[in-house]
């Protein structure tokens, strides 16, 4: 199964951003624990390419892990050369489009307009993040994939496990799902086991 194809079977992106990623093996163990196996590392955090590195040699084929907030083509190319598999944008960046595209790499371009998230599409996104979901909710997207259905959303920002089904049943692929299921607290605290229990959680809310 490809990883496009993993993310579709999965319907939920661990967006984890942390200041520093020195324990994002630990995180990733404790996604895995719980049911969560896409995990994307921000590069807003330092260390988030060596994080994905790690991640994969210490899980291997269990998990599928990718890079997120890539703005620029250099970033894009850093990522997939430590192993990204897939990448994530919060706004429309053709630059990373192309060269994810050229590496054979899925990428989710984020936008949020009906006209950004065609423009994402048609530059060849696989996916279409809608960011920040929180804005527009479930009928947002319902609302926008009437005249466009052909359109493979990931809401991200403001998902809850009380909302995340809502979601899906507005016609998102997946969604995508950062403090809410992974809290930094909780990782500077070594709380893994409070991750474990939320991942299962949103798991459970999406079944």
């Amino acid at each position: 199964m490809g990883t496009a194809e993993a993310i579709l079977a999965s319907k939920i992106v661990a967006v984890v951003r942390l200041d520093d990623y020195s324990r994002a093996v630990d995180v990733a163990r404790a996604l895995h624990a719980g049911g969560v196996v896409t995990l994307e590392f921000t590069l807003t955090g330092r260390g988030a390419i060596e994080a994905v590195s790690e991640t994969r040699a210490a899980l291997g084929d269990s998990v599928r892990v990718g890079i997120g907030t890539a703005l620029t083509a250099a970033d894009t190319r850093s990522a997939i050369d430590a192993g990204a598999q897939f990448v994530v944008t919060p706004a429309l960046r053709r630059e990373v489009i192309a060269v994810s595209l050229q590496h054979g790499v899925p990428v989710a371009c984020g936008a949020f307009t009906p006209t950004e998230l065609l423009d994402a599409h048609e530059a060849g996104s696989t996916f279409v993040k809608l960011f920040p979901a929180s804005l527009g909710g479930p009928k947002y997207i319902k609302d926008v994939l009437a005249p466009l259905p052909f359109l493979k959303i990931i809401p991200t920002g403001g998902v809850s496990v009380e909302n995340a089904r809502d979601f899906l049943a507005a016609g998102a692929v997946a969604v995508g799902v950062g403090g809410n299921l992974v809290p930094a607290a909780s990782v500077a605290s070594g709380a893994f086991g409070e991750i474990t229990r939320n991942a299962r959680a949103y798991v459970e809310a999406l079944g």
